[in-house]
């Protein structure tokens, strides 16, 4: 859920009407550059609760202990990429054979100013429908592109619009050919 050695939260702008009407439809460049791919995998943690019950948007976090290997690389915000839940021997679920597949993903990492949290963590979004939770399941994920630093937000239905246009802008960033490869990434089918 979050780094315990994590730094104080830095001040975020809020979000504005002007930020939100020039939002770009499609991020990065044609093909990843540095410091991307970054990969970062874990067992997945139970969060804050949000992403589901507030949100519309579930989340699976990553441990703490993967947190630096992105931390140390980029800045606090919205980042793109494919991500992958491995089947468990050891965690009942209902998931079916093609919930283990490689699925976008967008990913919060950061404070989420909005609710004023004082250690960062990282929550992905697989954009896929999964019949039941998969919390203890080990998560790999390929980590892309940037679409946005973290904001902080005046209502909790302007930070739902902001979530909505960042699936649908790392969705568009990913249907470009380079960024498509990665769903064979060897990394997601090394044990």
């Amino acid at each position: 859920m979050a780094h315990e050695d994590s730094p104080k939260a830095p001040p975020a702008p809020f979000q504005t009407e002007a930020f939100r009407q020039t939002r770009p439809s499609i991020v990065g460049p044609d093909i990843p550059e540095p410091p991307y791919p970054i990969l970062l995998e874990g067992t997945v943690q139970r969060g804050y609760g949000r992403g589901s019950k507030d949100l519309g948007c579930p989340t699976a976090n990553l441990p703490d202990e993967s947190l630096p290997d992105m931390a140390d690389k980029v800045e606090p915000g919205v980042y793109y990429g494919y991500a992958q839940v491995l089947p468990s021997q050891e965690n009942e679920s209902k998931l079916r054979p093609e919930d283990h597949q490689v699925w976008p993903m967008a990913m919060s990492l950061g404070w989420n100013p909005f609710y004023k949290n004082e250690r960062m963590s990282a929550e992905v979004h697989i954009m896929h429908d999964f019949p039941d939770d998969f919390y203890g399941h080990h998560m790999k994920v390929v980590v892309l592109g940037y679409v946005r630093p973290q904001l902080d937000y005046t209502s909790r239905e302007a930070l739902i619009e902001d979530i909505e246009t960042d699936k649908k802008v790392a969705l568009t960033s990913m249907a470009r050919p380079a960024y498509q490869t990665y769903t064979s990434h060897t990394f997601f089918h090394s044990n």
